[in-house]
């Protein structure tokens, strides 16, 4: 009875520890200390130059900086889950967890960090249009009015151009700028805006060649941050990764990668907490 009754034991013993073995195994880690687990990193993936799902994998200048980002808080490039953010839904995942990070073309504004905290900035980007190539009537903010134009619901394009620039444009928006874009080309909408390295993407692929052209109106400064979770420690660990990437040239080379192709006119790499208005 006694070795029945120590057997029995050890087999609870073996059971309890082998059920916490498999709960905690494959879970996310938001301190970034890798131990074998994943991170979960929100892109954009219909943004070409920044964030872009292909069937080779993902790519873009968001992604090589999350990619870098990511191996400075000790995850190799096998250890990322990526996960679509679209703009609607940032700040609900993470706030949810679903992310312990967001790199999408992610403006810094005073309303989105009431919800959540942002590293960098890591890029300056302005608001722009793109236009069919033969359009000659839109040369400034003003002659938007009256026009159709196309963005992203929940993207602060359109509230931007609603709310100061255009304020009798006929604004349409779409869930993804691919749709929007669609839309350009078909003659259903005058001009797409939104961020001009988001529309530099777009310009520079080979089936668009000659089709589009940007407007140079530099409309607004978009400051690209990285968001996390309100309070986590992610952020000062991020801002760290982001000043290694810039002195290490990295962040130069992801830049002429991405964009040089478009000759896509980008500004110098913002300093660290520098948002520009």
């Amino acid at each position: 009875m006694q070795l029945r009754k120590v057997t029995a034991a050890s087999a609870v013993v073996l059971a309890l520890a082998l059920s916490a073995t498999a709960c905690g195994g494959d879970k996310k880690d938001d301190t970034g200390s890798s131990g074998g687990k994943k991170i979960a990193i929100g892109i954009k993936f219909d943004q070409p130059g920044l964030g872009q799902k292909t069937p080779q994998g993902y790519s873009g200048f968001d992604v090589d900086v999350a990619t870098y980002v990511a191996k400075k808080l000790g995850y190799g490039p096998d250890q990322i889950e990526w996960k679509e953010s679209k703009s609607a839904d940032r700040e609900t995942m993470l706030q949810r967890g679903d992310v312990q990070f967001i790199a999408a073309t992610y403006s810094i504004t005073p309303e989105r960090e009431q919800k959540v905290d942002f590293a960098g900035p890591y890029l300056l980007a302005h608001q722009d249009v793109l236009l069919r190539a033969d359009e000659s009537g839109i040369k400034a903010a003003g002659d938007l009015n009256g026009k159709k134009l196309c963005s992203v619901s929940g993207s602060t394009s359109a509230q931007n151009l609603k709310a100061k620039l255009a304020p009798k444009a006929n604004l349409q928006t779409y869930p993804t700028y691919s749709a929007c874009l669609s839309g350009l080309q078909s003659g259903a909408i005058d001009a797409l805006t939104t961020d001009d390295s988001i529309l530099a993407g777009y310009a520079a692929q080979a089936q668009f060649k000659g089709k589009f052209k940007l407007g140079g109106l530099k409309m607004t400064n978009e400051n690209y941050g990285i968001g996390v979770k309100k309070g986590s420690d992610l952020k000062a660990k991020i801002n760290k990764a982001l000043e290694s990437m810039v002195s290490d040239g990295s962040w130069e080379a992801a830049v002429k990668k991405n964009f040089g192709p478009a000759n896509y006119h980008y500004e110098p790499a913002p300093k660290i907490g520098d948002v520009k208005s």
